[in-house]
């Protein structure tokens, strides 16, 4: 849920980048950095196991710390 206040402009792009970014989140168990827009790295979601990761990218991903695993978007 968003919520403005009456007087405050909307930023459609903002609402249109968050749908990409929920729907892709609901079919490949990512999560969208902050700024995120279409085509840029993901994360893998916290709630996916290394193991399952593991399959579900099998070209591997870059872990700055271990608990941050990012991925191309996928597709």
């Amino acid at each position: 849920m968003l919520t403005y206040l009456m007087t405050s402009g909307r930023n459609f792009d903002e609402v249109l980048r968050l749908l990409d970014s929920i729907q892709l989140t609901a079919k490949h168990q990512v999560a969208t950095p902050v700024n995120w827009k279409q085509g840029e790295d993901v994360i893998i979601a916290g709630s996916v196991s290394d193991e399952q990761a593991k399959q579900k990218y099998p070209q591997g991903w870059k872990a700055p710390k271990p608990y941050l695993r990012i991925v191309p978007m996928p597709q």
